[in-house]
């Protein structure tokens, strides 16, 4: 029995999200539908996140069992052959036995994408949200200082699955501009239910003037989310880069910033 990491990117707006559901409709089906039609087993994949319906990723990291002896060099070729246009496998890995794609996991970098300006962009319109008026970006890196560090998110989470907690650790928090765009990136432990977006409608609320950076240690302490902003749309959002420890990045040895 083999066991294969895939590093895979795709545009989440015609999907339901990742993880398999009742009806279909999700990025988890459409690879088992193809590795299933290249292998002819029953294999099922896991994958490092579940990213909700309208999200999208770069690099996405899932790993399946199989029994089947195509070589890893071809792996990649032959499912992007039998895969959406809107799903493409960047690599193919052979893993150790213990390796899974969750729970090997200890770092993830969501990035949430606004186009600040007049209008939007035609081309980057399915991967941003557009704000047309003016945000504070001072304000909102300010704002960021305060995520940094072991916190419970309670507050910048939907209700959603019973959780045996709701602290996470975020390593990295950065906004950084891009002509009319506006990114922000979110480096974690782990990230609980719509909590990136959270906080990006959070910030949103800041760049406008109201909320003020220094009022998200009080959020924080509430863990109620009514005082959080609003949920921002789905579509600027995006699973970045998954890691896991040196043993297994020395096999995965692909930076998802490479395709860019």
């Amino acid at each position: 029995m083999r066991n294969i990491a895939l590093i895979v990117s795709y545009d989440g707006t015609a999907y339901r999200g990742f993880q398999t559901q009742p009806g279909g409709g999700t990025i988890q089906d459409e690879l088992e539908r193809a590795i299933r039609s290249l292998t002819g087993g029953d294999e099922r994949v896991e994958g490092s996140g579940r990213t909700d319906a309208g999200v999208h990723a770069l690099g996405q990291v899932v790993s399946f069992r199989t029994t089947s002896p195509i070589p890893i060099a071809k792996w990649a070729l032959a499912l992007n052959g039998r895969l959406p246009d809107d799903i493409i496998v960047r690599s193919a890995h052979e893993m150790p036995e213990e390796f899974h794609a969750r729970y090997s996991a200890i770092r993830k970098t969501y990035r949430y994408s606004i186009t600040n300006g007049k209008y939007p962009d035609i081309f980057t319109a399915r991967y941003r949200y557009h704000h047309y008026r003016p945000l504070d970006e001072d304000a909102m890196r300010d704002a960021l200082k305060f995520l940094i560090g072991e916190h419970d998110f309670t507050a910048f989470s939907s209700a959603g699955a019973p959780r045996k907690s709701n602290v996470r650790t975020i390593y990295e928090a950065r906004l950084e501009r891009e002509g009319n765009d506006l990114h922000l990136y979110l480096t974690g432990s782990g990230f609980l239910y719509n909590m990136v977006r959270i906080i990006a409608g959070t910030l949103i609320e800041i760049g406008e003037g109201k909320k003020a950076p220094g009022h998200i240690p009080a959020i924080l302490e509430t863990k109620d989310r009514n005082m959080a902003g609003p949920k921002a749309p789905a579509k600027g959002l995006a699973l970045w880069r998954v890691e896991y420890p040196p043993a297994y990045e020395s096999i995965l040895a692909v930076d998802p910033a490479d395709a860019r």
